[in-house]
């Protein structure tokens, strides 16, 4: 079957959350200005998020309805996702952050929430924000007993996966097992396809591809090995984690990534699985939605494959949290609290969900999963995933570790051990 170019550029980041162009809701801009309401509509507010691409704009399309329930008025302030990070920590410094910004839980990234609630620029939470937060995740939002960010939705992990270019060059499914996944790469390579498309030029993408390759090496057999290493009872250089980057080097042996992956970018994988000429790709659940939308494709979601005497095992978490600026005016304050609460409700949930490509906050259900988690549905179900490791992690500087070493390993300018002690030494740093 002929495969579809991509018509529109798509790209995504371990931190990016798509969504369109700007829609202007009223006039104010960040930093705490207060919109003002209509007909006796609660103060309106303004909300920055990542922009990744024109035709995902499910945060607009959510504050639209919002708006129109409600009269309550919404600047949405997108900014390109390259420069999300920047824009989110140096706003947030200079006092001119938007009332309500889209951050990660935890801490393993510098726009995550409990190292911005520590360092005083979020405001605290009601009980309703607190109310969807998933059994177990509390400290990824929680300060001194208070609740600083609430999930957006559950957002599934792992590659995606183009099931018309694999038949093109005769693989006739996932691969269930890593022996298999080498086999197949060597029959998408004789193809003239890659089985994966990676952008190696970029760590985030690289380091998620290590995390969703430890989910059954490490997190199958230990979901709190976090906790763990937190104790100093592991390390990544004695553990699992070996056991990744040693499988991450036998893929790039033999031949799974597209020719030039440890130059790659986020382009060599929308072009690569669009235009069918790689067969996967280590994403968010989310993108292959996106692609689906944009190339005209059915992709869906596939769990990594197993090594030997390893269960099937995902990674699928509350990616992305919003959260409220402590310094923005108290009518947008009050404002943004009704919103949050709003989105939280059932409905909405399944709404953001759906708009998102995602799985709704509130709850799993195959009768309720988008069709390209379908293959994944029983993982969801039961729960045999864990959330995304550096989520937890310490500080920035382990996940930087990861996803540098892993573009080491593809050069060869890095060794798995090497790799391994550098993120011990930021984690101990």
């Amino acid at each position: 079957m002929p495969q579809h170019s991509v018509p529109t550029p798509l790209r995504w980041s371990l931190l990016a959350v798509p969504v369109a162009g700007a829609m202007v809701l009223a006039g104010c801009s960040g930093g705490g200005a207060d919109t003002g309401s209509t007909d006796g509509a609660s103060a309106g507010f303004s909300l920055m998020v990542a922009q990744a691409n024109d035709a995902d704009d499910y945060y607009a399309q959510m504050a639209q309805a919002y708006t129109e329930e409600t009269g309550t008025e919404i600047e949405v302030i997108p900014y390109p996702s390259d420069a999300y990070n920047t824009q989110v920590t140096t706003q947030f410094q200079a006092g001119n952050a938007a009332d309500v910004a889209i951050l990660s839980p935890g801490t393993g990234q510098p726009i995550s929430v409990i190292t911005l609630a520590e360092a005083g620029f979020l405001e605290p939470l009601d009980d309703t924000s607190a109310g969807i937060i998933p059994e177990g995740t509390a400290s990824l939002y929680e300060v001194d007993g208070e609740i600083y960010g609430q999930p957006t939705a559950l957002s599934p992990v792992g590659f995606v996966w183009n099931p018309a270019a694999a038949g093109e060059v005769g693989v006739d499914e996932f691969p269930t097992s890593f022996d298999d996944l080498l086999a197949a790469c060597t029959t998408a390579k004789d193809g003239g396809k890659s089985f994966t498309a990676l952008a190696g030029s970029v760590p985030f993408n690289t380091g998620l591809l290590a995390q969703i390759v430890a989910a059954t090496r490490v997190y199958e057999e230990a979901p709190d090995w976090n906790e763990q290493r937190a104790a100093g009872d592991v390390t990544f250089a004695d553990s699992g984690w070996k056991d990744a980057l040693e499988d991450i080097v036998a893929m790039n042996d033999g031949g799974c990534f597209q020719d030039g992956a440890a130059g790659g970018t986020f382009d060599s994988i929308t072009n690569g699985i669009g235009g069918g000429t790689s067969l996967s790709a280590a994403v968010p659940g989310s993108a292959a939605t996106s692609i689906n939308a944009g190339a005209g494709l059915e992709t869906d979601i596939q769990a990594f494959p197993p090594a030997d005497g390893q269960g099937d095992f995902m990674l699928a978490s509350a990616n992305y949290a919003w959260a409220i600026n402590a310094s923005a005016e108290d009518g947008a304050k009050t404002s943004a609290q009704e919103f949050l609460d709003w989105v939280a409700q059932p409905e909405q949930a399944q709404q953001y969900a759906d708009l998102s490509g995602a799985v709704p906050i509130t709850g799993v259900s195959a009768d309720t999963l988008l069709p390209v988690y379908q293959p994944v549905a029983d993982l969801l179900e039961s729960g045999a995933y864990t959330g995304l490791p550096n989520a937890t992690w310490p500080n920035p500087a382990v996940y930087d570790a990861l996803g540098v070493g892993v573009q080491g390993l593809l050069t060869g300018q890095k060794t798995v051990d090497q790799v391994l002690d550098d993120m011990d030494a930021a984690w101990d740093s």
